[in-house]
């Protein structure tokens, strides 16, 4: 059976908790819904911040909601580096002792002594899908995508199987474009 995934390319963002939102917008803000993604209860918010490093800042980055336990900041490894921050490839939730900066919102901003990472690829599935693919949480993968002049095998691509997960595959823009991924485009697990 083939075993094919939509591919999506998940750009910088950013995932806040109520404290660090409110810091950033002020008391009692609530994130406003911009656009539904794909994994179910999740959205990008019309709201943006700031991320500072040594070197420079990236502004205007996306919050994504809802609010979370933890603050995130996923960065690809171009962006992490051109701003001078040395993040960590690891899974999202996965923040001890990565990478500080600072973010800046329209009200304040915070120091985030670690939280910035750079996303491990991987591949989201409902448990049916798991199942009926032969996979299992915290499987290693390897995914090809077939492109126009940039097709490739993506390795070590971590399986992450939750009630609550659509069953799609997440790479960061460094990997969106070195595999020229644009529009909607499939991946096959191998």
């Amino acid at each position: 059976m083939e075993r094919k995934v939509l591919v999506e390319v998940s750009a910088r963002h950013v995932h806040v908790t109520q404290a660090a939102l409110e810091t950033l917008f002020g008391p009692g803000y609530q994130l406003t819904v911009k656009k539904p993604l794909s994994q179910p209860g999740q959205f990008a918010a019309e709201e943006r911040v700031n991320v500072v490093g040594p070197k420079k800042e990236i502004a205007g980055i996306s919050i994504l909601g809802p609010v979370r336990k933890d603050t995130q900041i996923e960065l690809s490894m171009t962006d992490a580096r051109s701003i001078g921050i040395l993040a960590p490839v690891r899974e999202s939730g996965d923040i001890k002792a990565s990478a500080p900066c600072t973010i800046v919102g329209p009200k304040g901003s915070i120091v985030v002594s670690e939280g910035v990472i750079i996303a491990k690829r991987h591949v989201h599935l409902t448990p049916a899908d798991a199942e009926a693919w032969g996979l299992r949480d915290k499987d290693r993968v390897l995914v090809r995508v077939d492109t126009e002049g940039r097709s490739l095998i993506f390795g070590d691509v971590v399986c992450r199987v939750r009630a609550d997960f659509a069953t799609a595959m997440h790479i960061d823009t460094d990997e969106g474009n070195a595999a020229g991924v644009s529009g909607v485009v499939y991946g096959t697990i191998l």
